[in-house]
């Protein structure tokens, strides 16, 4: 039997996330216990349940399988000798059917062999009988902490390539015309709610940034926010990059790779250009949202997933039904609650707004001398048809900012920066620029990238400079 020494009750609160003795993540955490001895399963739920979001304990393999079908855990802490089948035999068997928690192995013998198939098995802890609350509550810890570093890594990684030089999860909904409030309001109602939400509109209309909105409003806010852009991936990869993959590493391991439906776990899956998803994905799709569950590529197991999803189209997806590139039974189930972004040229009224948010943003990052935003140039923004939406508006500043001037239809012929200090502003670009072909390695694409400018122009500058 476990050390029954008397378990101190931690003054704060463990259901928001306190309990920084144990780390930040055992309040949120879903435990499975597998023992066949009920003194050791009361023991530790005992000690678990007060601190941790969910615990169900199983008092054989079997029951565990059931429970593993049912929910979804985080770590599993099972014991390796009982009745049956022991808990190695049984990690190696889930393992191979697609199971991809961490596993805490308590034993009370503590041989090198077991040791060895408890690690092939996929085992990320060993804890030896009998055993103290501490020695448990740290394993659990451990795992939570590889958890959640897994997750974010992946998530980082995964945004750092996918995500363009937007910036958009820094941005918000800005503007206070009646289309944007109406948004807004429309956001806030159904934030609180977990119905799937579809938003449409035009590249650049701020549909990403309306989706994160969302998010943050939504009881969901402190967990993942995961954009996944649905034209970026390889038709041969999406199925395994959305659910995950389970493939043998040798013959006596298995190797196991979560995907986004997983990382999301908790949190806001956002398929952004969900009309380009492949047809014969289109149906898996389907099913993981009425089901709530997913089944990783090459598993037998189907695992529970909680999150809420957010799609986003640029396409007429009616039109997509009717030629044949979209399912109808997808379609219907997307367009639940339907958000409508407009464009920027029929919100002319935010276009201050947004002007003098990207002014002060890229003149402090790029540190240049502001712009300021005259009639004349505000006259001339309203006028414009902005078939790049907000990221086009977004460009204009941040080039205009770059060159030190607007140009010349934006001005008068008194406050034309550009003809009384042509040379200035010369040197300003060419310094600029080159800073940012440093910063890319030297790579031009990447610079004309993140300067919103055409490769073209970068190459033609660097002739002129003959650099």
């Amino acid at each position: 039997m476990p050390d029954q020494q008397k378990i101190v009750p931690i003054k704060n609160n463990y259901k928001e996330g306190q309990n920084l003795e144990f780390g930040p993540w055992l309040s949120q955490a879903s435990i499975l216990i597998v023992d066949d001895e009920p003194g050791i399963r009361n023991f530790l739920v005992k000690m678990l349940k007060p601190r941790c979001k969910k615990v169900v304990e199983a008092s054989n393999t079997r029951e565990a399988s059931l429970a593993l079908d049912k929910g979804h855990f985080d770590v599993v802490i099972l014991d390796n000798i009982m009745t049956g089948q022991s808990g190695v035999e049984w990690l190696v068997e889930q393992r191979t059917i697609g199971f991809f928690a961490d596993a805490i192995l308590i034993t009370a013998y503590a041989d090198l062999e077991t040791a060895i198939r408890a690690l092939q098995a996929g085992a990320v802890d060993f804890v030896l009988k009998p055993f103290r609350s501490n020695q448990i509550l740290n394993a659990v810890a451990r795992c939570l902490d590889r958890i959640r570093l897994r997750r974010e890594n992946f998530l980082l990684r995964y945004e750092l390539e996918a995500n363009s030089n937007e910036d958009s999860q820094h941005n918000r909904l800005i503007g206070s015309s009646k289309a944007i409030s109406e948004i807004r309001n429309t956001l806030e109602r159904v934030a609180p709610m977990p119905t799937s939400v579809l938003i449409t509109g035009e590249s650049g209309s701020g549909k990403e940034i309306a989706a994160r909105t969302l998010h943050s409003l939504s009881d969901r806010a402190d967990q993942p926010f995961v954009p996944v852009n649905c034209a970026a991936i390889a038709e041969d990869m999406i199925e395994s990059e959305f659910f995950g993959q389970l493939k043998e590493v040798t013959s006596e391991t298995l190797g196991r790779r979560e995907g986004l439906f997983s990382y999301a776990s908790g949190g806001t899956l956002f398929l952004d250009e969900i009309a380009e998803l492949p047809l014969s994905m289109q149906s898996k799709l389907l099913r993981a949202i009425e089901d709530k569950k997913i089944r990783p590529v090459g598993s037998e197991r189907e695992v529970p997933v909680n999150v809420r999803f957010v799609f986003a189209t640029n396409a007429d997806l009616p039109l997509e039904v009717e030629e044949g590139r979209f399912r109808s039974d997808l379609f219907y189930r997307l367009n639940i609650m339907h958000i409508a972004m407009p464009p920027l040229r029929q919100r002319s009224g935010d276009i201050k707004e947004l002007a003098e948010m990207f002014v002060e943003k890229f003149s402090l990052e790029l540190g240049v001398q502001s712009l300021p935003l005259t009639k004349t140039v505000l006259d001339g923004l309203s006028k414009m048809e902005w078939p790049g939406n907000v990221r086009e508006l977004r460009n204009f500043i941040e080039r205009s900012l770059i060159l030190g001037a607007y140009p010349t239809q934006f001005q008068t012929k008194n406050t034309s920066i550009e003809d009384q200090n042509s040379e200035r502003m010369d040197k300003v670009e060419k310094r600029h620029i080159l800073k940012v072909l440093e910063t890319s390695n030297g790579n031009r694409a990447e610079a004309a990238r993140r300067l919103g400018i055409s490769r073209k122009t970068i190459d033609r500058k660097c002739a002129q400079w003959e650099v």
